[in-house]
């Protein structure tokens, strides 16, 4: 049986060869194409499409236009197409905010005669869409944390993949300004990281950067993985980068981080696991329970894709598994 995937983009050469890399898997065919949103929404009533991938520059209505429609008459999974630019990554961010399940990073802006190199992503991330949650951010209501009471000596780390931006980002709006160090892992491209760090650090009260090595690990600041590079910590409480092979097929990956975070920070390590498909980060969450650290996985019902959470509550026995709203309070609570 076919996955039914619409093709949606205002270029006639990104439709047709887009088109061409889904029709290449046997598993996947594209039902039809459209040239705008408008366009988009008429033929999503005709074709009943399990998938869309959506282009997020469109004359007459653009790609947010459209998905806030799509996800209002008839929710379907909904992959974004945009260019590593900081307009194109806000709106992407936004994107996955209003229900959208991921992104393609077209390689070279929005007419990307290089979009070949990206078919096994979006190949595998169009499979993924199919059976994933469409988990919407907009109007659910998390407790407001303000408090300037003393922060113990813990150390947060944070492990998340598909779905996993706007799970992070509501988080972390709702911690203090006195928040203890937080490390992050987002599977994420190169470009994409530096962008999402910068949307969050508008938004917190605290300090969130890409990781630099040499960056120090201390209280009121959250330091984002760099696209391309694993991030481990150490001794004397830095960031390290780590250009070597991919785990789990990506770099960076959650497990170099929290294990070695685990050896480092011992008993003091709270470890999330949020959002994302594949095991990485089980791994790291064991190293961090078998050092005495504290553990929390994003439940089911909260979750795009409930595989890395799924994975790391199979490996251990995990402390709390929590909807995304409660856990901000959690982390306090143990802080």
């Amino acid at each position: 049986m076919f996955l039914r995937v619409l093709v949606v983009d205002d270029s006639s050469f990104m439709r047709k060869i887009i088109t061409k890399m889904i029709d290449s898997d046997p598993q996947l065919t594209v039902v039809g194409t459209a040239f705008d949103g408008v366009n988009a929404l008429e033929r999503i009533e005709q074709l009943e499409p399990d998938v869309i991938t959506l282009d997020v520059n469109m004359p007459r209505m653009d790609g947010l236009t459209t998905l806030k429609e799509v996800m209002k008459k008839n929710p379907i999974p909904v992959i974004m197409l945009s260019a590593t630019t900081q307009e194109g990554a806000e709106i992407t961010f936004r994107a996955l905010k209003l229900g959208a399940v991921d992104y393609i990073q077209k390689p070279s802006g929005q007419i990307s005669l290089d979009i070949e190199t990206v078919r096994n992503e979006l190949v595998n991330k169009i499979k993924t869409a199919a059976k994933a949650n469409i988990v919407t951010h907009e109007d659910a209501t998390y407790a407001q944390l303000k408090t300037k009471q003393q922060i113990t000596e813990k150390i947060i780390t944070i492990g998340a993949s598909t779905g996993g931006p706007p799970a992070i980002e509501e988080i972390l709006v709702h911690l203090p300004e006195n928040t203890p160090p937080i490390l992050i892992v987002q599977h994420m491209p190169v470009g994409f990281t530096s962008l999402f760090a910068k949307r969050l650090d508008r938004l917190c009260s605290f300090e969130v950067k890409e990781a630099q090595d040499g960056d120090e690990i201390k209280q009121g600041r959250a330091i984002i993985a760099q696209g391309g590079y694993h991030m481990t910590v150490t001794g004397d409480g830095r960031v390290q980068l780590n250009s070597g092979p991919t785990k789990h097929g990506v770099k960076p990956a959650v497990d170099p981080m929290m294990k070695t975070i685990a050896n480092v920070y011992q008993s003091q390590t709270i470890g999330v696991i949020l959002t994302g498909m594949g095991r990485d980060g089980a791994s790291g969450m064991k190293a961090i329970k078998e050092k005495g650290g504290k553990t929390i996985a994003q439940n089911e019902q909260t979750c795009t894709v409930y595989g890395m959470p799924k994975a790391a509550a199979e490996t251990i026995n995990i402390d709390k598994i929590l909807p995304l709203s409660k856990i901000p309070q959690q982390l306090m609570k143990w802080c």
